[in-house]
């Protein structure tokens, strides 16, 4: 139904910046908010950053001042910007997505793994 298939994750060291996408397939106009998950070992998955289609973003506190989200309505493609990283900040990042159509309105990706090594 819908697809999402995430790239950008990788090994950093803390201080440095990483850039995570989202592509999803479907149509763009089933699709309301997007966002990002993560999810550390031993710990339950949590919201980092979500937005809505038009724009309004809510962000984790954690991570105020030094992650961005972002999305482009047209290619269906949502972004986040890690600045400043630290060691903490070390999980596996989900996306996610709400689409209205179909009989499933959660769809997750795969799942990145970032690391930040101190």
């Amino acid at each position: 139904q819908v697809q999402l298939v995430e790239s950008g994750g990788g090994l950093v060291q803390a201080g440095t910046s990483l850039t995570l996408s989202c592509a999803a397939s479907g149509d763009s106009m089933c699709i309301t908010a997007m966002g990002w998950y993560r999810q550390a070992p031993g710990k339950e998955r949590e919201l980092v950053a979500d937005i809505t289609g038009d724009g309004t973003t809510n962000y984790a506190d954690s991570v105020k001042g030094r992650f961005t989200i972002s999305r482009d309505n047209a290619k269906n493609t949502v972004w986040l910007q890690m600045n400043s990283l630290k060691p903490e900040d070390t999980a596996v990042y989900y996306c996610n997505v709400g689409y209205l159509c179909g009989s499933d309105y959660d769809h997750w990706g795969q799942g990145t793994q970032v690391t930040v090594s101190s």
